[in-house]
């Protein structure tokens, strides 16, 4: 079978990502006005504008999912297994070792401990908050399926109002760890519960008046282009808020970089390579290892402001996270992309795609 060309849009995707990443780091140094009227519109520590073009990431992806393959996903447990095991029993501890032993350790000479100190805590942070919202994006770009990626979301979303402030708590050492509630579940319904429902009444009612062909072949194909656009605008805003910390420190900000790139790099092989050992599909393996690699940098920069303060060595790292995470998380889904013939499509009764 001919294979197709990857479009030119996708093919240099990352190019346009590190172009916007500029373009808000330009902004955020030379339009100071721009962020400033933007932080305006936030509330419970998570931007608004932001969270519309978030919304308009993951509506696409919505729209393909009907209720039937959401039971289905909830009957199939090792792909949660996976996400689980690896994003609460491995993660958190893997961030600390990793972390302690390039910032206090490797680069011992470069950071004093106070601030050495303070690093670790953000990436603790991040560590402990797998990503609720950009997994999505992610999912979408490696050919997820976007109904397990939902489950997965939500279970882990489940957790975190658990296992986050205890985890925090143990490794760090502090006993006033919280969870700012108001951030989780306003971040639950903005990224999870207002695309879902608007995504599942939408295709309801158009495929009710105009029959499935219509909806697959007309109206889905009009948002080819609207996650990755949501993206790159995205990134602009938020690199806009944090243009003038981010050239503040560039020499900390490469130091603090180093661990929290090989920490996203291991614990996707760790679940993705446990995905393959399974024989799990790949449209569950690769969103599955995307959940545990990336992060919920809202909930993590939140706690980290009022744990330490906006001007502390924590808050740094966790904005360092956002910094990392999208150039890595897209190497991340090209190595998925091109690992899709590890992991062989079951031929199973009903066509069932999650089979194991």
């Amino acid at each position: 079978m001919e294979k197709r060309a990857m479009p030119l849009f996708e093919k240099f995707l990352t190019l346009w990502v590190l172009l916007c990443i500029a373009l808000g780091v330009a902004i955020g140094r030379f339009l100071p006005m721009v962020p400033q009227t933007l932080s305006r519109f936030e509330y419970a520590n998570v931007s608004v504008p932001v969270a519309i073009l978030i919304w308009l990431m993951i509506y696409p992806m919505m729209l393909k999912i009907d209720f039937g393959s959401i039971v289905g996903a909830t009957k199939k447990p090792k792909g949660l297994t996976v996400t689980t095991v690896t994003n609460w029993l491995i993660k958190p501890f893997t961030m600390y070792a990793i972390s302690f032993f390039f910032l206090r350790i490797v680069f011992g000479q470069l950071i004093s401990v106070p601030l050495a100190n303070e690093y670790l805590a953000g990436a603790v942070l991040l560590g402990a908050a797998p990503c609720t919202a950009m997994v999505f994006v992610w999912s979408h770009l490696c050919k997820g399926d976007p109904a397990y990626t939902l489950v997965q979301v939500a279970v882990n979303n489940i957790i975190i109002l658990f296992a986050f402030t205890p985890i925090v708590a143990l490794l760090l050492g502090l006993t006033d760890v919280f969870l700012p509630y108001d951030t989780l579940f306003l971040s639950v319904v903005l990224f999870i519960v207002i695309p879902f429902a608007s995504g599942y009444i939408s295709r309801v009612l158009i495929i009710k008046r105009k029959g499935i062909a219509y909806f697959e072949q007309v109206f889905l194909p009009k948002f080819k282009h609207v996650t990755i656009i949501g993206l790159l605008l995205t990134l602009i805003i938020i690199f806009s808020f944090q243009g003038e910390t981010l050239l503040g420190s560039p020499i900390h900000i490469l130091l603090i970089a180093v661990p929290l790139t090989i920490q996203t790099f291991f614990i996707f092989i760790i679940a993705y390579g446990w995905a393959r050992i399974w024989k799990l599909s790949h449209q569950v393996a690769a969103p599955g290892a995307m959940i545990g690699a990336s992060n919920f940098f809202e909930l993590a920069v939140a706690v980290a402001i009022s744990l330490f303060g906006l001007q502390s060595g924590a808050t740094l790292a966790t904005v360092v996270g956002v910094l990392v995470e999208v150039p890595v998380m897209l190497a991340l889904v090209r190595i998925a992309n091109r690992t899709r013939h590890w992991f062989p499509v079951k031929k199973t009764k009903g066509g069932d795609p999650y089979a194991v």
